[in-house]
């Protein structure tokens, strides 16, 4: 599985420059490249209702939050979008090349998987997050 450059370029761009809230990636042709791309000013809604319900995608998101000691925080979320409905093969595509993609993007901080939106509902990035 061939990863295009601009996942890794794109990824960097909103490790280092907070340029994007997030970012979706596919695989087309035995590639991976870049779906959607979220400004900064999107929110985590914006962000869940950029999946599509019946295919897999894989995703990055920047989590701001405060902390119980009132600091200002930020993790990056790698989230595995595998929805129930979406075929068979494409799950066994994505589960077989998420450890490799997942390699490529250096500074990643939380992995979460999910087949369903309530298994990434907002309360439960937050959760991961703390």
């Amino acid at each position: 599985m061939a990863v295009n450059d601009e996942c890794k370029l794109k990824f960097l761009e909103l490790k280092s420059k907070r340029n994007y809230r997030f970012i979706t990636y596919k695989i087309v042709d035995q590639q991976v490249i870049v779906d959607k791309i979220g400004g900064h000013n999107e929110t985590y809604d914006d962000f869940t209702n950029s999946l599509p319900a019946d295919e897999c995608r894989y995703a990055v998101f920047d989590f701001d939050f405060t902390t119980d000691e009132n600091c200002q925080k930020s993790k990056i979320f790698f989230i595995a979008w595998s929805p129930e409905s979406s075929k068979v093969r494409m799950k066994m595509v994505y589960a077989s090349s998420k450890d490799r993609f997942k390699r490529e993007l250096d500074g990643i901080q939380v992995e979460l998987q999910a087949t369903d939106p309530s298994e990434m509902s907002f309360d439960i990035i937050k959760s991961r997050a703390i």
